[in-house]
């Protein structure tokens, strides 16, 4: 017999902050969650500001909606995003499978499936940063960095989230397909090696003190109601 709310926390977990590539439950970005017996769901969010891009927050929003949704076991899916500037527009069209368009009428213009991409990519090629790192360190060249293929690298977390945005953007994923390549998914070659990682490690370091920031906002926020309450 399955434990339900652990699987719906662990659909919760393949939620990503879009823009800092990081499950929302290792952000601290769940603020409640609720199972009825019967199999309904309650899921509150709160972000590390008041002012978080409302096109970040629905992309959260309804991702979790759907992973919980997915979840076998659960009748009813609830999520809301609580003290956000945008919380009532985001929650109504998430709850309503109105899409980012349909959401903020006359405001928005287009879904959000280019921009998953845009930070889909961003992750992708901080994460060659991350697996290449090893490789450097031990003193592999450019010629042979620009050999390496997926098959050689050892297997890790780290790995499998690479290979999963590389699927989720039609990029090379599998054992043969080279560690390092360019956006368009082609090789990079010996020559272009150098400013290659240079690149993905500018992004790498982005992303991360990005995540970095908006955890300190989040505990900020936090304490500040924890005082508040006292």
């Amino acid at each position: 017999m399955s434990d339900l709310p652990a699987e719906v926390w662990r659909a919760l977990g393949t939620v990503l902050d879009p823009e800092l590539d990081e499950p929302i439950t290792d952000l601290d970005f769940v603020e409640s969650c609720t199972v009825s017996p019967s199999g309904e769901v309650s899921v509150g969010l709160r972000l590390p500001t008041f002012f978080c891009a409302p096109n970040f927050s629905f992309l959260m929003v309804a991702d979790a909606y759907d992973a919980v949704s997915a979840v076998p076991g659960v009748t009813r899916a609830l999520v809301t995003l609580a003290d956000h500037h945008a919380s009532d527009e985001i929650n109504g069209g998430v709850a309503a499978h109105s899409g980012f368009v349909g959401s903020f009428a006359g405001e928005a213009t287009a879904e959000l499936d280019d921009l998953r991409r845009t930070f889909l990519s961003k992750a992708a090629l901080a994460g060659q940063d991350r697996l290449a790192r090893p490789f450097v360190e031990e003193g592999l060249g450019p010629d042979d960095l620009a050999d390496l293929t997926l098959a050689e690298v050892p297997d890790s977390m780290e790995l499998r989230r690479l290979r999963d945005r590389r699927a989720a953007i039609g990029l090379p994923y599998t054992d043969e397909a080279p560690l390092l390549i360019h956006g368009d998914g082609s090789r990079v070659t010996a020559a272009q090696v150098p400013l290659h990682l240079r690149r993905a490690r500018l992004q790498r370091v982005g992303i991360e003190t990005n995540g970095e920031y908006c955890k300190s906002l989040l505990k900020v926020r936090y304490s500040e109601e924890a005082r508040a309450r006292v």
